[in-house]
């Protein structure tokens, strides 16, 4: 247990960083978007209660009606004609316009050698050992990791590892190669599919482009045939796996009978950042070593031995705005060392996207009754100008699992507030975060093997991944179950320690006490009326007032884990600050 110094450096209010909560505003515009893709997609509703018309009709003919009828076509050849020709046309229709269902027939995660884990004694041994760190950035980068959610098994590269390390093309083109091979390699085997028979193949790293470029490299490496559709997507962050799913969605559509191969990954070795740019060290802290592979068909053949339908695909792009365009950006610091710098409005950023993705998402899979209500809510607020909180959709009644990037516990946390989620449902991304760490584009994949690991997958439920990347963007994909997903016939990078999970990661909580409460009773204090930082400003303290600040990078690494919502370092004449973990007693 320890007190929090009160002249350590202090954190503005964190309206510029925090997730935004979602019941305050909801553009009309996006809603409107989500009926667009209703309407677009809403033919059949329509074509359905005509025939159902139709039916009931027929039905109430007797005998004698239907033979008056037959006899009056039979002498009535411009009625043959005209029925004979509606008749052909409906159906043309219906098959040109009808999207062809893409099946995700297996799917598999990489995992690395145990001689590829790093513990973070191994991490800080490393970054001390390279001599590019200043101590207070070793502090620094040693504070991120006791509170960023990590576990001690995550794994990263040879070359990171290696003393001294090795940042070069030859180790990058290496990680690359382990990785995509890797996961390939068992999909393949899971599958039965020859190489042969992949007709569109989508890679997507984005930090990483070499040439020839990684998806060259694995037609080269599998002698993939000569007209392979191939694409090979580059910088776009960590969200860029389902857009290389949507982008094979969108290919299948124009190519039948075909498999289309998905390789997510990110490549460490070229972006370990050797500076000391606190804006950029935030992810060394957080990336690590992982890939995934993945395989679709739109074969009506692979129903059976599929896994998953795709249902939806929503992508959300908020580069338009120059803040959202630079708040993830690779750049040089001023001593010329290349890196990924975070801005500080990162979380409201990603809040927005958010905000306006899931606002486009909710028509196409919410329930009418909750559509219903949220639009009853939205059209007395905006059009009777009601003083009332926007409706908040139950997600829980659309998807029965959840694959939330994990990108980082904060994330995660607020996540989980504002969608009203609970440990069940965020157990995948936390424990995905704690065992592999931030794999990137891939890490949605890993927490949908977890998800398959416990034999939580049942026929017919419905998984929501989500992720977040540069640029801005926000992207969801919709999976439904096929059929009910046996763990003991799964082979993911879960199943041989799947039974040592979920494990409880310590969190760290900020609380307000009396001046006069000795830090040795907090524990009483937390459960006897101890206030959280946002009850605390709820209260208006007229006293209150922020000290101006001078790092608050520190202030972030104080308590990553929550840094947007309970990390604050604030003071007022008669409060003191005292951070609390779960794992040393606290509450």
């Amino acid at each position: 247990m320890s007190v929090s110094n009160l002249d350590e450096p202090l954190v503005p209010p964190p309206s510029s960083r925090k997730l935004p909560d979602f019941k305050k505003s909801i553009k009309l515009k996006y809603v409107k978007l989500g009926y667009h893709y209703l309407i677009t997609h809403g033919m059949y509703l329509f074509l359905t209660p005509s025939i159902v018309v139709v039916a009931a009709q027929l039905s109430t003919f007797s005998p004698q009606d239907l033979y008056v009828l037959w006899d009056h076509l039979r002498f009535n050849l411009i009625s043959v004609i005209l029925c004979s020709t509606l008749l052909v046309f409906l159906l043309t229709l219906y098959f040109l316009t009808r999207p062809h269902p893409v099946y995700l027939v297996n799917f598999s995660c990489y995992k690395p050698e145990v001689a590829r884990q790093c513990t973070r004694q191994i991490f800080m041994e490393r970054s001390r050992l390279t001599r590019s760190f200043n101590e207070e950035n070793l502090c620094f980068q040693q504070k991120i990791l006791e509170r960023s959610g990590l576990g001690e098994t995550t794994y990263l590269p040879d070359a990171v590892l290696r003393v001294p390390p090795n940042p070069c093309m030859e180790e990058a083109r290496k990680e690359a190669e382990t990785v995509m091979f890797g996961a390939i390699d068992e999909l393949l085997e899971k599958t039965n599919v020859k190489p042969k028979d992949i007709g569109i193949l989508v890679v997507n790293c984005s930090l990483f482009n070499p040439t020839p470029s990684l998806s060259a490299m694995i037609v080269n490496h599998y002698k993939l045939r000569g007209n392979i559709v191939s694409y090979n997507l580059g910088g776009m962050g960590c969200s860029a796996g389902l857009i290389s799913i949507d982008l094979a969605k969108d290919l299948l559509q124009v190519h039948p009978n075909s498999y289309a191969l998905v390789i997510s990954m990110e490549n460490i070795t070229l972006n370990w950042y050797f500076g000391n740019e606190r804006s950029m060290l935030v992810s060394n802290c957080l990336f690590r070593m992982g890939g995934a592979a993945i395989l679709l068909s739109n074969k009506r053949s692979d129903r059976r031995r599929s896994k998953y339908q795709l249902v939806h695909t929503v992508r959300t792009h908020k580069g338009s705005d120059d803040k959202c365009f630079s708040c993830v950006f690779q750049m040089e610091d001023p001593k010329g060392k290349v890196g990924v710098a975070l801005s500080k409005d990162l979380m409201a950023v990603a809040g927005d996207a958010l905000k306006t993705n899931i606002t486009t998402l909710g028509p196409l899979v919410l329930p009418m009754s909750e559509q219903l209500l949220f639009f009853a809510t939205l059209v007395g607020k905006k059009l009777f100008r009601m003083k009332i909180k926007p409706y908040i959709p139950d997600f829980k009644l659309a998807f029965e699992h959840f694959c939330i990037h994990a990108g980082g516990r904060a994330v995660l946390d607020e996540i989980e507030k504002n969608l009203q989620l609970s440990d069940w449902n965020m157990e995948p991304s936390r424990m995905t975060l704690y065992r592999f760490g931030n794999t990137s584009s891939s890490s949605l994949w890993y927490e949908l093997a977890y998800t398959e690991g416990k034999g939580r997958v049942k026929k017919g439920d419905r998984t929501w991944q989500i992720a977040f990347g540069s640029g801005f963007k926000c992207n969801s994909a919709v999976w439904k179950a096929l059929r009910t997903i046996n763990p003991a016939k799964e082979k993911n990078p879960w199943m041989d320690e799947i039974d040592q999970f979920p494990v409880e990661v310590p969190k760290h909580l900020i609380v307000i006490a009396n001046e006069s409460c000795d830090p040795k009773s907090l524990k009483y204090v937390l459960g006897r009326g101890a206030l959280e930082y946002e009850k605390f400003l709820e209260n208006k303290d007229p006293e209150f007032a922020w000290k101006p600040l001078e790092d608050e990078w520190h202030s972030i690494a104080y308590a990553f884990d929550n840094c947007a919502t309970k990390t604050i370092h604030f003071l007022q004449k008669r409060t003191h600050l005292a951070e609390v973990s779960d794992k040393e007693g606290g509450s």
